[in-house]
């Protein structure tokens, strides 16, 4: 992978714009996401007429979010697509996605995303040379476990939870009542296997796609949080292109956003189909337990005049 790396870096941080665009991310080729990418692959050949492709790397072979994000930074490939979770430990205005039951509905979370708001959210990694492209739905985050279901709050007292390495992940699931133990997606099976956590959180489509219903036979559809998924683009190569390749690059985008909601919602079905059939467990809680335990971190996150400014925009939207 180190050879690899230095010969991306050698063709990718040429003076002149790339041909090829290379792309890394972290999940297998049959999740929904990765199926929207390849429509984006597919739209930036087509509007380009052959003049640009896009070379996908998906299954973490470049490395977790964070170190691919860093490789754009300095400029060693072009794009990856990670949570907005992740992309919150370099704009900070990406915390306010990862708020419990921010939401109200499907509708207001696409209503946001695509509107005002969600570009002003987007524009903010290019201080952080990471120029947010447009986000994709990932649908709502619920928990899984081992050994007992989650009901209510107090079932999570005591056990160790997997998070993403986000702050935001971790004070949610403390306040909940769990132990938050920040860990890379792709150690997670075998953690769970061995028993360093017990449970996680995460979307239908990841559950199945990671086989982790393999091991945790209890899914609680509290669905706590509707983090998206970004398609970031580094400004070093950004910069490097020309006003006609950044339209044609732009219009993949918004056209690969409508395709991988459709994507999102066929998969989330055939999904619950499959953990059905595996003996999964599905546990439909009250959600209004979680919300009211989890209100505290929208009050402490609204001490900060910009995030507050924000929430108060999509509540409002």
């Amino acid at each position: 992978m180190l050879l690899f790396l230095a010969m991306l870096m050698q063709s990718s941080c040429q003076s002149g714009p790339s041909d090829v665009v290379y792309l890394a991310h972290t999940l297998p080729t049959s999740h929904p996401v990765h199926q929207g990418i390849e429509v984006f692959a597919e739209e930036v050949f087509r509007l380009s007429q052959g003049k640009m492709s896009v070379k996908i790397f998906p299954d973490a072979q470049l490395g977790s979010e964070r170190e691919v994000l860093e490789l754009l930074q300095i400029g060693s490939i072009s794009m990856t697509k990670v949570s907005a979770a992740t992309m919150a430990n370099f704009a900070p205005e990406y915390k306010v996605l990862g708020l419990p039951y921010l939401f109200r509905d499907k509708e207001h979370f696409f209503n946001v995303l695509e509107g005002p708001i969600g570009n002003e959210i987007l524009a903010k990694g290019e201080d952080y040379l990471l120029k947010g492209m447009c986000f994709y739905d990932a649908g709502s985050r619920s928990f899984y476990t081992k050994d007992a279901p989650i009901h209510k709050p107090e079932d999570l007292s005591g056990l160790k939870i997997r998070v993403m390495n986000d702050q935001m992940s971790v004070n949610m699931v403390n306040a909940l009542g769990g132990s938050a133990t920040p860990m890379a997606y792709g150690e997670l099976y075998t953690a769970l296997q061995q028993g360093v956590v017990d449970g996680a959180e995460n979307n239908p489509p990841s559950f199945v796609t990671s086989r982790h219903y393999e091991v945790c036979k209890f899914y609680s559809l509290d669905e706590h949080t509707s983090v998206p998924d970004v398609l970031v683009m580094g400004t070093r190569f950004w910069n490097t292109l020309s006003k006609e390749q950044k339209e044609w690059m732009n219009g993949a985008a918004k056209n690969s956003v409508v395709a991988q909601k459709k994507f999102w919602s066929d998969n989330v079905e055939e999904c619950m189909n499959i953990l059905n059939e595996a003996g999964v467990k599905i546990i439909r809680p009250d959600k209004s337990f979680f919300a009211e335990k989890s209100k505290e971190l929208l009050i402490e996150i609204e001490k900060q005049p910009t995030m507050k400014s924000i929430i108060k925009q999509i509540q409002s939207q």
